[in-house]
């Protein structure tokens, strides 16, 4: 499904100017409390590809080359903002709803915490919840590939102006 959408994943790096030059941005990085408990839920309840690949580490991937490491860190965990989130798209509105449903459905199931209301917001349809480890996930639907069509508008407010 997701190369019937893009066409091209590859966004050539903008390096020309920076210290680093990087070619791509590989991966992020997300606490856990417990990882069997965790994987359950990224791989039962929002669809994530898990490998273990450490003791206390273990990748998550959904779609793109682009990974993110879950760390068990117990009792050292950081809980997070809603502002510091995670995005799954879907394929459509209903799908949003249908996820947004299963999460009240499966709340206790999947230790699920707060859960925002679906709402239309900066272009999307979507909510938040907040896994176990109090990390936030936004379910979303965005007609188009939001990715592209953030880079393709380019800068919209000029930062050395406030």
């Amino acid at each position: 499904m997701i190369r019937e959408m893009l066409d091209d994943a590859f966004a050539d790096p903008k390096t020309e100017n920076s210290v680093v030059k990087p070619y791509v941005l590989s991966h992020g990085t997300l606490e856990c409390f417990n990882l069997r408990q965790s994987r359950r839920f990224y791989e039962e309840f929002l669809g994530m590809e898990c490998v273990q690949h450490g003791k206390r580490s273990m990748g998550l991937r959904c779609g793109l080359k682009f990974h993110v490491i879950c760390v068990e860190v117990g009792a050292e965990l950081h809980p997070l903002h809603f502002l510091n989130h995670w995005g799954l798209d879907v394929s459509s509105r209903e799908e949003v709803d249908a996820a947004y449903e299963a999460a009240i459905a499966m709340r206790e199931k999947y230790s699920i915490g707060k859960i925002t209301e679906t709402i239309e917001q900066h272009g999307v349809y979507s909510f938040y919840l907040e896994d176990l480890d109090h990390n936030w996930w936004e379910i979303q639907y965005y007609d188009g590939y939001q990715h592209n069509d953030i880079f393709d508008f380019g800068d919209v407010f000029d930062s050395s102006k406030s």
